[in-house]
Order: structure tokens, then C-alpha cells, then sequence
């Protein structure tokens, strides 16, 4: 029996009858897939992650359908990092390491997709139908990759998407509670054609939420689903990544006011998030964050189209919910019809 909130990544057998019929015509048969799905791309920015990489190596290793290329960005660990990858390297073909020089300190956000560009520069994302940045902290589920593109398939409505993220808390594991309407940061796959239409990630604070609202604007949608054969153990929770729980918090807030959010909003969100750990405090850290850079009048996103679309999607959002403010757009679109 799993608690609420709670839930097994390993068990479960919920799947959509798309997922059901793709098994039935030999989902198992690698060449088979990999034909029909698709050829993706892997490219992960890592920085001294050798207490987490290898249960990402191994389930990556692991995956039903394997990647074409993952390319593994070292952005100057200091630690065994760069070992582990010699040695998975060497034994299998479709993994290649980009090193960088060590700048001497774990950068998040925009230094993380600096680093991504550094393994994207290194291909020809033409020879591929996807591509997925991933972190190397995640234990993935065996079905992950094929599950996410049979689903894209079947709708090409769909630019980015991910599972749902869960954090091992004493035994029981625990949604990160991530929106329906975003891919997660540390698991975003692409289609190629959105993620170059869309401009890639901007390399600022905020760019995990910034590239989901650009598919928005383009008509398209993304999102994450939480299904037992989605669900991934994130092995470092969320803001936790640098100087602790709150100040990742803190960091999001800012990030959210360099995006565009109203003080409205990241609001509402604080509130929501008062109800996980670390509670209340946690809430309050993204206000705070948020409060702090109004008052510095720190720089925002200098795109006012962008900004003027996501004040009025989210306030659709607290209006009438994430799938109703979502379907909106898309009927706006003429991609669902008028009611």
C-alpha cells in the first residue's frame, strides 16, 4: 500500500492502450522500436556526480530503448567523476565524454545549459527524431524513453515531455510535485524540430520553465506524466543541488520573477509548496526569493511578448486550472475544437 503522496517508481502496470498496442506488435524487439519510434539523443551536463551517476549509467544502460548517442559533459569535476565515465566510455560505443575546464564551482542555470551547448555543439542534432537533456542523478524506470516517445508519436501535438519525479524520504518515495504542464528540467525530451523552432534553452536563470511556455506560445504542448512507468527517483531533491534545500528555494523564486510570474502567482505556488519539505519554510523561501528581487529590481526576461502571454496563461490557470487554461490555447490554435 503506498501513503498519499507516496509511490512505487519500481511497480505498477497502469498504461494507456497506446502503450498496450505498441507492446502487443513486439515493443521488445529493439530494431523493431527503433524503426518505428525513432532515433534520441542524450546530453547531460555533470559536475562531480559520482555518488549518483552510476544508478543513471545503469538504468540508462538498462532502458528498453537504448539511445542512439549520449554525449556526457564534464564540467570540471573534481571528483571520480571522470573515471566513472572513462570506464562506461570504453564499454559501450554510444557514450561519449565532452570535458570542460573546472571554472572552480557547481554552476546551476545558466551554467548548466552552457555546459549543454558544449555536448550539443559536439553533434548533428538532424540525425535524430529526439533529444532529452538529463542529469545524472536520476534512477530511471526500464521503459522510460520508449514509453515517452510512443506518446509523442501518437500525438504530435506534443514538443517536450517527462515523467514525474520522486525523492527517496526514510523509505517512502514522494512526488516532487512538478506541474502536468511542464517537462522536468532534469529530464526534458524533445522533439528535435520543436526544440529548434522554439530557439533552444535561453541560457538564463528560469530555463526549463521559459522553453515549456515557448511550445505553449507555438500551439504545442508539454508536459509530464505521473504513471508507475514514469515515475523516476530523483536521487538529489530539487534545490538541493548547490547550498542547501532553502536557498535552492530561494533560487527559484528569483527565477520565477526573472520569467515574468505576478506576485499573485508565485503566491498561490508558495502557499502550495508550504506543504512539502521542508514545510512552510519552503513556501516562504520561493516568496521571499521572488520579494527580494522585486525590491533589487534585478533584470527580468527582455522578452515583453513572452511576458504578456505568461501573465495571462497563468492567470487562466488560477481561474480555471493548469487543463483548462491549456486547452484553452490549444483551441485558440484550432489543434482541439471550439466547444
Amino acid at each position: 500500500m503506498v501513503s498519499r503522496g507516496t509511490a512505487s517508481v519500481r511497480g505498477g502496470t497502469a498504461r494507456s492502450s497506446l502503450d498496450d498496442s505498441t507492446r502487443s506488435e513486439g515493443i521488445g524487439s529493439e530494431p523493431t522500436v527503433s524503426s518505428r519510434l525513432g532515433r534520441y539523443v542524450l546530453i547531460s551536463p555533470c559536475r562531480d556526480e559520482a555518488d549518483y551517476m552510476c544508478e543513471t549509467l545503469e538504468t540508462v544502460i538498462a532502458q528498453s530503448i537504448r539511445p542512439a548517442k549520449w554525449v556526457i559533459i564534464d564540467d570540471g569535476s573534481t571528483d571520480r567523476t571522470p573515471e566513472i565515465l572513462a570506464e562506461y566510455a570504453a564499454q559501450h560505443d554510444w557514450i561519449e565524454v565532452v570535458t570542460r575546464r573546472d571554472r572552480g564551482r557547481r554552476a546551476v542555470g545558466p551554467g548548466v545549459i552552457e555546459a549543454f551547448y558544449a555536448g550539443y555543439d559536439s553533434i548533428n542534432p538532424d540525425d535524430y527524431d529526439y533529444l532529452c537533456k538529463l542529469d545524472l542523478d536520476l534512477r530511471l524506470p526500464p521503459r522510460y524513453f520508449e514509453i515517452l516517445m510512443a506518446r509523442m508519436v501518437a500525438d504530435p501535438r506534443i514538443a517536450t515531455c517527462s515523467g514525474k519525479a520522486y525523492v527517496d524520504e526514510g523509505g517512502r518515495l514522494v512526488n516532487e510535485r512538478h506541474g502536468d504542464d511542464m517537462s522536468l528540467g532534469m529530464t526534458k525530451l524533445y522533439r528535435v524540430s520543436s526544440f529548434k523552432a522554439i530557439g533552444g534553452f535561453v541560457r538564463e536563470v528560469m530555463w526549463d520553465g521559459i522553453d515549456c511556455h515557448r511550445c505553449r506560445m507555438h500551439g504545442w504542448i508539454a508536459c509530464s506524466w505521473d504513471e508507475p512507468e514514469l515515475r523516476f527517483v530523483h536521487l538529489r531533491p530539487m534545490g538541493s543541488s548547490q547550498q542547501g534545500v532553502l536557498t535552492g528555494r530561494m533560487r527559484h523564486g528569483y527565477g520565477q520573477y526573472f520569467m515574468g510570474t505576478s506576485l499573485l502567482f508565485i503566491s498561490a505556488s508558495a502557499i502550495h509548496r508550504m506543504t512539502q519539505r521542508p514545510y512552510v519554510l519552503g513556501g516562504l523561501a520561493i516568496l521571499w526569493g521572488w520579494i527580494k528581487s522585486a525590491l533589487q529590481r534585478k533584470a527580468r526576461y527582455q522578452d515583453p511578448e513572452f511576458r504578456r502571454f505568461l501573465r495571462r496563461y497563468h492567470w487562466r490557470v488560477l481561474l480555471v486550472g493548469k487543463k483548462r487554461a491549456v486547452d484553452d490555447i490549444l483551441r485558440q490554435k484550432g489543434l482541439i475544437p471550439s466547444q
